[in-house]
């Protein structure tokens, strides 16, 4: 399906000095984009080729917002009829079809694909009816079983071996994320075995697509946030952030309170930086970090709480910009937690502003620190403004940084942040810059658009930037560079 005469996708890989994502011939790219399934509203027209064209149409859409990138399930098992084999080892044709038009779209569009082989949260909920089940002629008895039964392993080995040789050509699959949420209840509450998993499940698909391609595409292997809190006794962060296996490093970053059932659309952001900062110091090499699931999803799920629009709009773009100036790759991925499972217009308008903002920077060779609390926020006195009042975050190399600003001292009884008071007059001084002069842009994260004009300015001072309202991020690169 792809286009008549339309060039091939180029493979996403990672950086050689950055941790960041580029194309295979070195342009930039960034993971902008959200979590989606083949069974929800925009992408279910898929199934059966009820309504392809309205799948096209919504996809142009999300090319025309900067999105870059949908993370989605191989089969969502909420749904009995979204299963990727049935009975296990046989694809129908039908879900096959779905995935051959789906990628193809992408392609067309210039969209890709962060794909995981299962629903490992609806599989363990649905296990009596899902296809793996032992008592269904499957392989697995359990799915507390399910990373160390040997039949499972060779069911998962066979699924992966499948798809990259049907849609593993293509460069509308930006990555794998191997397994989605390693648990350790999957392991039988244990996470030893983790490293062994990842190293031979990750292994056989970097082996098949070394076959099939002559390279593979990037690993990673997610984890519900909170269980690192949780359960620290267990020392998961080897396997997330330091398994030599993986290229990347994602977490579903679901802070209690702050995220997981926001009531204020700062406290959110400031959770986001902070996990991404810690995240961040996990790693020991130059792979990429970024959320790739993240949301009100106990609001939504357990409380069965609304949050209001402008609300939630107000709350994804704070996020947004916390998690990429804090030094994450992109803006996160927002499970989307509403209902019906969409984005809003404003959070497509927010995403669309980042991919805007973006080529400010040279990301191939940011090889940066995350140094918010390094930050040093001055007013127009020369006063230092603490971050009481404001919000920082941050990270930079030697001759580039980003800096996200957000006022914490102008909530109204809602939670939101009020504009309607006189702009902020601040300056910005970054830890670590080279001496030089240096290019200063700043963001209206609302707008989409620069404050002001871009200003050239001295690296041995404070950087002065434009009043703003609110919030603002500001790129800094050194002039030449």
């Amino acid at each position: 399906m792809r286009a008549a005469g339309a060039a091939a996708l180029p493979w996403i890989e990672v950086a050689r000095g950055a941790p960041y994502f580029v194309e295979e011939g070195g342009a930039d790219w960034h993971p902008i984009g959200q979590n989606d399934a083949i069974s929800w509203v925009e992408l279910d027209p898929l199934f059966r080729r009820r309504d392809v064209a309205a799948v096209d149409r919504h996809l142009a859409m999300l090319k025309a917002h900067g999105v870059t990138v949908l993370r989605l399930m191989m089969e969502y098992a909420q749904v009995r009829h979204r299963y990727m084999e049935r009975p296990a080892g046989t694809f129908p044709p039908n879900m096959v079809q779905l995935w051959d038009d789906l990628f193809a779209l992408c392609e067309n569009h210039g969209l890709r694909i962060l794909l995981t082989p299962y629903d490992t949260f609806w599989m363990w909920l649905h296990f009596r009816h899902h296809p793996y089940a032992a008592a269904r002629g499957g392989p697995l008895p359990h799915p507390s079983q399910a990373l160390t039964d040997p039949a499972m392993r060779a069911a998962i080995k066979a699924r992966l071996s499948f798809a990259t040789a049907r849609w593993g050509g293509s460069g509308a699959l930006f990555a794998w994320d191997v397994w989605n949420e390693i648990h350790p209840a999957q392991g039988g509450d244990s996470a030893d075995a983790f490293d062994e998993f990842i190293a031979d499940i990750g292994g056989h698909l970097r082996a098949e697509e070394m076959r099939l391609h002559g390279r593979s595409h990037p690993q990673t292997v997610s984890i519900f946030g909170p269980e690192l809190v949780w359960r620290p006794h267990l020392a998961m962060e080897g396997a997330i952030f330091r398994h030599p296996a993986l290229d990347a490093a994602t977490v579903h970053i679901y802070e209690q309170g702050t995220i997981d059932d926001p009531r204020d659309t700062v406290g959110a952001a400031l959770g986001m930086g902070r996990i991404v900062r810690e995240c961040i110091g996990e790693i020991a090499d130059r792979r990429p970090f970024f959320d790739s699931e993240h949301g009100p999803i106990h609001a939504f799920k357990d409380k069965h709480r609304k949050i209001p629009e402008d609300f939630d709009d107000e709350y994804f773009r704070h996020m947004q910009w916390a998690h990429l100036a804090a030094g994450g790759a992109g803006g996160g991925m927002r499970w989307p937690n509403r209902k019906p499972h969409v984005l809003t217009a404003g959070m497509r308008r927010a995403q669309r502003g980042l991919a805007a903002f973006v080529p400010s920077i040279d990301w191939a060779r940011f090889d940066r620190r995350s140094v918010g609390p390094e930050i040093v926020v001055t007013d127009a006195e020369g006063s230092t403004v603490g971050e009481d009042r404001m919000a920082r975050f941050a990270c930079a190399s030697r001759d580039q940084a980003v800096v996200y600003l957000l006022g914490r001292d102008r909530l109204d009884a809602r939670g939101m942040l009020r504009r309607d008071g006189p702009p902020f007059r601040l300056a910005v001084s970054v830890p670590g810059l080279d001496a030089g002069r240096y290019r200063v842009s700043c963001w209206d994260t609302v707008a989409g658009r620069n404050v002001a004009p871009p200003t050239e300015q001295d690296g041995a001072t404070p950087f002065v930037l434009p009043a703003f309202d609110g919030d603002a991020a500001v790129a800094i690169r050194r002039c030449g560079d």
